[in-house]
């Protein structure tokens, strides 16, 4: 593959990288149509969460089409761990950025959340029309508890990879305790872990470090059109001009839109609330969906009432029956949001719903991009020098305990009929609803052992509370 067409980037020192009179291009590696069959189909099959969505691409991508070695695809990963955002979509982003430069990246992203965000409108209309029918209501009843049991298998999952170490562990304790007894944001756990992981890195590394899972298999990476020694390509070549212009354009992006809420709308309108609020929850969303969802529910439901608790659950379960990334919930809550408001009047609420989702889905999207585009030229060009694995591993180990607190909140909305009170234990038991109870445990039973896939156990938790509600 070397010989295919002359290096032109040159390793120089301390890894730093110069570019030779003729650039490399990848273009004609990979063919741009196949590619973009690819992300298309993709975008249609991504269930799973990011984990599922991960194992897909992995699985297409560098065992079955060899377009990209297994070393550069866990470079890319890793980076996108590090970033807020769905770290599937930016990995496919990513992914396409490199491959198809630009407009690889922005096809690669924008396929990944297109039908999502097309679904999960047709399936918010369908809700708000038809949501008060009984059937609805029975197969909705079914699925809140699959989904209490997804986010718990979650926690389940990532703190089995994650907590190795007495340390993690810790952290992971204090940080369930910060957000659930203590009130703490998420942005201060975020950097409080962060700043804790670096701490310990640099004075006790053992404390933290967490084995690396794909040493062994990325010893044996099948040849790969894009390998381990492939140089890199010249536009991923870092560039003070080139940081400059993605910033340039990705503030114009969101800045353009925002400016022009603020002069026709108003501060205080229902989108330019929603465009600042998201845009903030995009820049948090360390560890998916499931970590910032707290402050996604505490937001559109007890801040601006965009939305009430038992339709925010009923989203979570929407949002699970759909591929792309769970933290598309947003466009339902969007979507939510401007229908209750109706804030084009009562006669076009549908339209004020979907304005409301499209903002939204805009502004919590855009900086998964822009971080990309920025980002990507620097990690490229540099592979050898990334090293954030002990912050990370902090963090990491503190979205447990989030995710913890996430499930104990779901359980609590789901399990129990009425509001609980710690001095009346006889409450926990006269409330607790046994159908919802069953279902949950079935669920979890049903992820953890049988290893069921997320959509497979929604389906059938869907038709088993609709059988529970109706005999019993």
């Amino acid at each position: 593959m070397k010989d295919r067409k002359k290096s032109t980037v040159n390793s120089g020192v301390n890894g730093e990288f110069t570019q030779a009179k003729e650039p490399l291009s990848l273009d004609g590696l990979v063919d741009f149509w196949q590619a973009f069959g690819f992300w298309l189909k993709l975008g249609f099959i991504s269930f799973g969460g990011p984990a599922g969505q991960i194992a897909i691409m992995h699985q297409e991508l560098v065992q079955k089409r060899r377009w990209i070695s297994e070393q550069r695809f866990l470079h890319a990963l890793n980076f996108c761990m590090v970033l807020p955002g769905p770290e599937a979509q930016q990995l496919a982003t990513y992914l396409g950025w490199l491959m198809h430069k630009t407009r690889g990246g922005l096809i690669a992203g924008l396929l990944f959340i297109l039908p999502s965000f097309f679904l999960l409108i047709a399936l918010s209309a369908l809700y708000v029309s038809f949501g008060q029918v009984s059937w609805v209501q029975a197969a909705l009843f079914g699925i809140k508890p699959a989904v209490t049991a997804i986010v718990i298998q979650a926690a389940y999952r990532i703190g089995g990879k994650t907590l190795k170490t007495p340390a993690l562990s810790c952290i992971a304790v204090m940080a369930f305790l910060a957000v659930r007894f203590g009130d703490v944001a998420f942005p201060v756990i975020v950097l409080s872990s962060a700043l804790l992981g670096w701490i310990l890195g640099r004075l006790v590394p053992h404390w933290i470090e967490i084995p690396a899972a794909h040493a062994s298999s990325a010893q044996s990476s099948p040849a790969a059109l894009i390998g381990d020694q492939t140089p890199t390509p010249a536009h991923a070549i870092f560039s003070r001009g080139g940081l400059l212009r993605a910033a340039l354009v990705g503030s114009l992006c969101w800045f353009i839109p925002m400016a022009w809420l603020y002069e026709q709308l108003g501060e205080t309108h229902v989108l330019t609330q929603m465009a600042w609020f998201f845009t903030k929850a995009a820049l948090l969303t360390f560890g998916g969906a499931y970590a910032v969802l707290p402050y996604v529910y505490h937001g559109a439901v007890t801040e601006f009432s965009w939305l009430n608790a038992a339709q925010m659950m009923d989203g979570l379960a929407l949002g699970e029956t759909t591929p792309g990334p769970l933290i598309m919930i947003v466009t339902y809550v969007g979507f939510m949001g401007g229908y209750i408001k109706a804030f084009w009047g009562a006669d076009h609420a549908m339209l004020s719903a979907f304005a409301a989702a499209a903002c939204v889905t805009w502004f919590t999207f855009l900086p998964s991009f822009v971080f990309i585009f920025m980002g990507g030229p620097m990690i490229e060009s540099a592979r050898a020098q990334v090293r954030l694995g002990h912050t990370m591993s902090a963090i990491t180990a503190s979205i447990v305990g989030v995710i913890v607190n996430l499930g104990l909140f779901f359980a609590l909305q789901v399990l129990w009929t009425h509001d609980l009170v710690l001095s009346n234990l006889s409450s926990w038991f006269t409330s607790l609803d046994w159908r919802a109870s069953l279902e949950m445990l079935l669920a979890l039973w049903a992820l953890i052992k049988l290893k069921r896939s997320v959509i497979e156990v929604i389906v059938l938790a869907a038709v088993l509370g609709a059988l529970l509600q109706r005999f019993f």
